[in-house]
């Protein structure tokens, strides 16, 4: 299998995590294995390095391009959103760093058949991992145009989503990627625009179809409790929800108390467990983004476990 995959801010990623020959990491989306690659290409002997996607393809590619760390690599299909179970049945204690990439690779964009992209005719897909029972389809032809609306509007922060939800199920049924965008830009109108209008749209459902927020709730929390003191979680959002909450995971976590302002005394018995490593979020340089287009709107996030 040819490897598309090109890894975003893959030095700034190795710099933060502070890579070292005897340390323990997890790829929690290891994806194609470029993030992994980098890491264990970093230092002399490669650490261990526990990679997990819910996706076969991209983990089979991933086996491919790791095959030169085959002694130090593990990698296991599973849903990072159970991070703490996957490590624990890998024989990993804590680790010295883990990485969430939050974004989709090219190998799902640009396979056949996975129904991801409105740029080709494809079925209505959308699912990382196809042992999984609803995809897009499903949720866009028999969701109440209600709850496409809410979906649309919270995961997609598309401002006119009642009305796109509206054109859904008058158009109903809709079996491709290219019948539903068409549907989208109806609703919506043409026009020149940035993105194009069905980008929202298409990553509302995507996030829906895979339960992203839920999974990138759980993981932080698991992560975190993962790490061993001086352990570095980096995490890398694209869009400005997941940053958000990653943002505000890290914020939480970085402080003693959590009590509300206005509290005289503090009765939350809150301890801090992370500290931020980098108060600005790190962006992709314009030479980077040059290179690779799809890195302009990545922003990563890294914090270290302390000793509690």
């Amino acid at each position: 299998m040819t490897v598309f995959h090109t890894p975003v801010l893959g030095r700034e990623l190795v710099s933060a995590l502070a890579v070292r020959p005897d340390g323990a990491y997890v790829d929690c989306t290891v994806g194609e294995g470029g993030h992994a690659e980098m890491i264990l290409s970093a230092v002399e002997p490669p650490p261990r390095l526990l990679g997990i996607d819910l996706d076969a393809d991209a983990l089979r590619s991933a086996r491919v391009r790791l095959a030169g760390f085959e002694a130090a690599v593990s990698l296991v299909q599973g849903n990072y959103g159970d991070v703490g179970g996957l490590v624990a049945a890998a024989g990993f204690e804590a680790a010295d760093g883990i990485i969430i990439d939050l974004g989709v690779s090219s190998l799902q964009l640009e396979s056949p058949e996975r129904g991801f992209s409105f740029r080709r005719e494809e079925r209505l897909d959308m699912r990382f991992d196809r042992r999984q029972a609803q995809t897009a389809f499903d949720l866009v032809n028999r969701a109440h145009a209600s709850e496409l609306a809410e979906l649309i509007r919270s995961l997609g922060e598309e401002s006119r989503s009642r009305r796109i939800a509206s054109a859904i199920v008058a158009a109903r049924p809709i079996e491709t990627t290219t019948e539903l965008a068409a549907v989208v830009v109806g609703a919506l109108g043409g026009g020149r625009r940035r993105i194009h209008p069905a980008t929202r749209t298409f990553q509302a459902l995507r996030m829906s179809v895979n339960g992203e927020l839920d999974n990138l709730r759980s993981g932080l929390e698991q992560s975190s409790a993962l790490l061993a003191p001086g352990g570095r979680l980096a995490v890398i959002a694209y869009h400005s929800l997941e940053d958000r909450l990653v943002k505000r995971f890290m914020a939480v976590e970085s402080r003693d108390c959590i009590c509300p302002r206005e509290a005289a005394l503090c009765e939350c018995g809150h301890r801090a467990s992370l500290k931020r490593v980098n108060r600005k979020v790190i962006k992709a340089s314009q030479q980077e983004i040059s290179a690779n287009p799809r890195s302009r709107s990545a922003r990563m996030r890294v914090a270290e476990r302390l000793a509690v």
